[in-house]
Parts: structure tokens; C-alpha cells; sequence
């Protein structure tokens, strides 16, 4: 597969997520946000190891439920925390320092420089997530910032052990044993914090299976063969497009407005994504190619 298919793969991951805020409003039960992030992970996870037919050795077992905690468990239950206690904007403005995270991670863990035009990408990235999201009145909780800087710093260490913990099986088994570790670890804190889950109605199951099937089973492959074909810089840098992604599916499907201002911060998007790509770009490997690494 040539480089700008990894590209445009790796960069469906996050538009794809972007449609998880819409998804979840309307065709879902309200107040059960982990049960709905288990019901997402594990049956998409216990899918796709049906399909590969490969469970992971007992010396990964380890690394996968870190891999599965930070990717998942840890990162979506603190989203969740984030999204009651913050605005929007302010939860994913936060959020969006995951690239910046991932960049001072992958120079600690991978031995990766820190390059000063992936910092300026980074940055000019929340900048555009802030002008696409944020509003004069958005209002600030500590437990809320923690917890959405929280969630950035996991996702971003997720992806960067993602890159240094290859195991030589192919991208999509690595992507089955990642979302049934996390919806394994989510499982008893789901049972525990919220019992009483409802029978889930047509509507609730055609959400599921958008959120599972797509935004879980496909989009996670796409992302975790991204991170070991482009790296985790570049493949962090496409992350800014989930909230531009949100915006756009909200002015196209639910008649919201899209100011003056979010259209320039949707530029700026645009821009950061383009320079992260140039300053995070990766020599490709034969082993990375075919999707196996020692």
C-alpha cells in the first residue's frame, strides 16, 4: 500500500470519530457512557478475534492491558468525566493536546526529536480546535481539565506504546486483542457505576453497530496500522480532525450554524494537519509495509 493510502486511511480514523457526539445524542440511551463505551470496544473486539482466530501469548497479556486501559478504558472513561464537567469546546480545545503529548512521548519512549515545525503544527492545532469550538461563555471546572488532559495524556501514550509494543501479527489481530482488553477492563466498571442499562430499542442497536462495527472495529484498525506505518506523530497529527468532523456533520445534518470564526479555525485545522504530516513523516519500512514488525 502506497504512502498517501496510509494517509487517507489513517485520516478516516478521526473523521469517522467525529460522528461518535451525533451518534451518541441521537440514537442512543442517555446516561450510561461507559456501558455504551463498553458496547462499543468488547463486541467489536470479540468480532475481529473471530475473524483473525488468534489469541495473544500469555507474555503479551501484560502489555495488552496497558495498551487496552490507555487506548480505551482509561482515555474514554476520563472523555466522559471531561464531557459532564466541561463545555464542549473546553473539553475537546484540551483534548486536542494529545499531538503536542505524543510528540515530548514518542522523544522520551522511541527516542524520536522533538522537531520545532511538529510543535508549531501542534499548536497551531489547538488553536484551531479552540476557533472551531470554543465560545466566550464556555465556563472552567479543575476536575474537568484534569480529566479531559487526563484522557489527552493516555490516548497519547496508547498511541505511542502502540508504535514501540509491535507484535509480529498482522495490524487488524493487533486491533482485536487492544479493543477486547480495553472492553474487558471497562466491563466491571460499567456493571458497577451503572446497573439498569435498558433493553435497547432498533434505534439504539443501529447506533451500536455504527459505533462498533465502524467507528470501533474499522477505524481502530485504520489507526493502529497507521501508527506503525506513518508514526505516531503523523498519525496523531489527523487526530484535530474529529472535532472539525463533528462541526461540519452538525451544520450539514442538524442546521447548526458555522460562524466566520470556525470556518477560519477549520483553515487552521486543515493547515496544522498538513504540516504535522511533513514534520512528523517516518522512512517506511518493509516490515511496517507489510503490517509485521519484530
Amino acid at each position: 500500500m502506497s504512502r498517501t493510502a496510509d494517509l487517507i486511511t489513517t485520516a478516516a480514523a478521526p473523521t469517522i470519530w467525529g460522528s461518535t457526539y451525533i451518534v451518541t445524542t441521537t440514537l442512543l440511551p442517555d446516561g450510561f457512557p461507559l456501558t455504551v463505551s463498553l458496547l462499543r470496544a468488547l463486541p467489536a473486539g470479540l468480532l475481529l478475534l473471530l475473524l483473525v482466530r488468534q489469541l495473544p501469548p500469555v507474555d503479551w497479556l501484560g502489555r495488552l492491558a496497558i495498551l487496552g486501559a490507555a487506548n480505551f478504558a482509561v482515555f474514554w472513561s476520563l472523555l466522559f468525566v471531561a464531557a459532564y464537567r466541561l463545555p464542549g469546546g473546553v473539553a475537546a480545545t484540551l483534548g486536542a493536546t494529545q499531538p503536542l503529548l505524543v510528540l515530548l512521548l514518542a522523544r522520551a519512549a522511541l527516542g524520536q526529536p522533538v522537531r520545532p515545525a511538529g510543535v508549531l503544527a501542534a499548536l497551531s492545532g489547538i488553536l484551531g480546535v479552540g476557533l472551531l469550538i470554543l465560545t466566550p461563555a464556555s465556563e472552567l471546572d479543575a476536575l474537568g481539565i484534569a480529566a479531559a488532559l487526563g484522557g489527552a495524556l493516555s490516548m497519547a501514550a496508547g498511541t505511542v506504546l502502540t508504535r514501540k509494543w509491535q507484535p509480529p501479527v498482522s495490524p487488524l489481530t493487533f486491533t482485536a486483542w487492544q479493543l477486547t482488553a480495553g472492553g474487558l477492563l471497562l466491563l466491571p466498571v460499567a456493571l458497577l457505576a451503572e446497573p439498569g442499562f435498558p433493553l435497547p430499542t432498533a434505534t439504539n442497536m443501529a447506533g451500536f453497530l455504527w459505533l462498533g462495527l465502524i467507528g470501533a472495529a474499522l477505524t481502530y484498525f485504520f489507526w493502529f496500522r497507521g501508527i506503525a506505518r506513518l508514526g505516531p506523530a503523523s498519525a496523531t497529527a489527523f487526530g484535530f480532525l474529529s472535532p472539525l468532523s463533528a462541526i461540519l456533520l452538525g451544520w450539514l445534518l442538524l442546521d447548526q450554524s458555522l460562524s466566520t470564526t470556525q470556518a477560519l479555525g477549520a483553515v487552521i485545522v486543515l493547515a496544522s494537519v498538513w504540516f504535522g504530516q511533513q514534520a512528523g513523516r517516518l522512512p517506511r519500512s518493509p516490515s511496517l509495509t507489510e503490517g509485521k514488525t519484530a
